[in-house]
């Protein structure tokens, strides 16, 4: 499995089975009453795959899997990302930098309407747009942090679905 190689913060993969959905979604969730390295958590046909409380750091991923039919041939799509506080705290800052961005884009346009001096606002969006960067490279970093996790998470996945070949 390739992860690092692709611009995206949120890594997707999708697979085919070769054992019923329906019997890969039974064997994490025995797997989960059992194992003491995941937690494993099961709603309907999604899965979430993630490291112990006492095991985390702010960067630790956890791993969603849906497993359906189509056609009657069972798939699984699969979804690294943080953990659901921590992306909502990046989205929230993408968005509040973004409006920010927008009203000091605004700001100067009035003031060069106005004939007054606008560098503070050609300053603001500056600094927005140097917020944004660095909020993108904070993932970025954050994504490499729990890239060893990553891979855990994505051999416990593929040892649990071995499993049920049996």
């Amino acid at each position: 499995m390739e992860i690092a190689k692709d611009i995206v913060l949120r890594p997707r993969f999708f697979q085919d089975l070769d054992v019923p959905s329906e019997k890969a979604l039974e064997a994490f969730e025995k797997k989960g009453k059992t194992c003491k390295d995941f937690k494993i958590s099961r709603i309907d046909h999604h899965v979430f795959i993630r490291i112990p409380k006492k095991d985390q750091h702010f960067w630790s991923p956890q791993l969603h899997l849906e497993i359906y039919d189509i056609d009657d041939k069972p798939k699984l799509k699969g979804l690294f990302g943080p953990s659901p506080t921590v992306w909502t705290f990046f989205m929230f800052a993408h968005f509040i930098v973004a409006t920010a961005f927008i009203g000091a884009g605004i700001w100067m346009y009035v003031n060069m309407s106005l004939g007054d001096d606008y560098l503070y606002a050609i300053i603001a969006m500056v600094l927005l747009f140097v917020t944004w960067f660095v909020l993108y490279f904070a993932g970025r970093l954050g994504k490499e942090a729990g890239k060893k996790e990553m891979h855990a998470l994505y051999q416990f996945m593929k040892s649990t679905l071995g499993g049920t070949k049996k």
